[in-house]
């Protein structure tokens, strides 16, 4: 009977996420109409951003409440999740295009992101212990700042990249609605998305305990599931729009802003530890990371097929598995 309310909440906040994230593309592909940007910066930017909320959310209240450890399994967690059955249910639904932009910049940018996080957890740079702290997370917010300014800078230079107009040729066509139901579409998704976030990961988290699940497991597995739930719901919901590219552009952008952002905030609040059997995660995402690239190259065009999608979705349950039972 205790975990009733739980439950309950965990439910209202499945019911939040998936309002917040219907809100939230609306919203944000009606911006990206007004300001003329192609849907794969919407999804690299505005809905990133919107989606990346809980991550950041959970990360920093953990944070102040002292108990960091659960910041990093999170964030390596989530991008796993991102990639792997995320894209792969996206691509299941409908087979996404990936633009030559992302193939040389949004990728690349991923396997550096994950990169910076192996070397600084490691210490490779100060050989002491294994933590993140506030020097490493201003490298990654500054890291984040020139991948923001050079995303920007691309879509201004829009004759030069003119795949960039094709993402906006090969996906349905965005609605361009009122300013004010524009705002207000955008405000409660991103309202939804938080409160959902926060009602999903705090209550699966509360369960989990009772499990008698680790803090690392915690991590890796239900807060991290819990936390890209907007990114599933509203990729899952650009995929039926069959708007690919801010699929695409959604887990590229959130898995980028994840590391350089969020960890790179949560890390100035107090130093992350770092348990060194996570490094068999982080080899996980590096090989999630090579999948989703040789995924790209294989088949016909610049492509996710739905067989591809299938095999990244079964990436995922052996990767919680392994989680699981390490």
């Amino acid at each position: 009977m205790i975990a009733l309310l739980p439950l309950f909440l965990l439910i209202v906040g499945f019911a939040a996420l998936i309002l917040g994230a219907n809100w939230l593309v609306n919203g944000a592909t009606s911006i990206g109409v007004k300001a003329k940007l192609s849907p794969l910066i919407i999804g690299l930017t505005i809905v990133a951003f919107g989606t990346s909320l809980p991550e950041m959310i959970i990360n920093v209240f953990s944070c102040i409440k002292g108990s960091p450890g659960l910041a990093i399994g999170n964030i390596i967690g989530s991008n796993t999740m991102n990639i792997l059955l995320i894209l792969g249910v996206s691509s299941m639904i409908y087979p996404i295009d990936v633009s030559k932009i992302s193939i040389r910049r949004d990728i690349p940018a991923g396997f550096v992101a994950t990169f910076a996080i192996t070397l600084m957890a490691n210490d490779y740079f100060r050989g002491t212990s294994a933590t993140i702290n506030w020097i490493e997370g201003l490298v990654l917010l500054a890291m984040g700042a020139g991948y923001l300014w050079l995303t920007f800078k691309k879509n201004s230079e829009h004759s030069e990249f003119p795949e960039l107009s094709e993402d906006l040729e090969n996906s349905e066509a965005p609605k361009d609605i009122p300013w004010n139901k524009t705002i207000f579409q955008l405000v409660l998704g991103i309202i939804g998305l938080y409160i959902g976030g926060e009602l999903v990961s705090n209550n699966a988290q509360k369960l989990a305990l009772s499990w008698g699940m680790s803090e690392s497991t915690v991590g890796l597995t239900v807060v991290a599931t819990a936390t890209s739930l907007p990114e599933l719901i509203t990729s899952i919901v650009a995929a039926l729009k069959k708007n690919s590219a801010i699929a695409i552009g959604n887990v590229l952008g959130s898995n980028i802003l994840n590391i350089f952002m969020v960890l790179g905030v949560s890390s100035l609040i107090i130093p992350l530890p770092f348990d060194a059997h996570m490094n068999h995660q982080l080899m996980i995402l590096f090989c999630a990371n090579a999948i989703m690239l040789a995924t790209v190259f294989t088949g016909k065009g610049r492509k996710i097929s739905r067989f591809e999608g299938s095999i990244l979705t079964l990436g995922y349950v052996a990767f919680m598995i392994f989680s699981i039972y390490e």
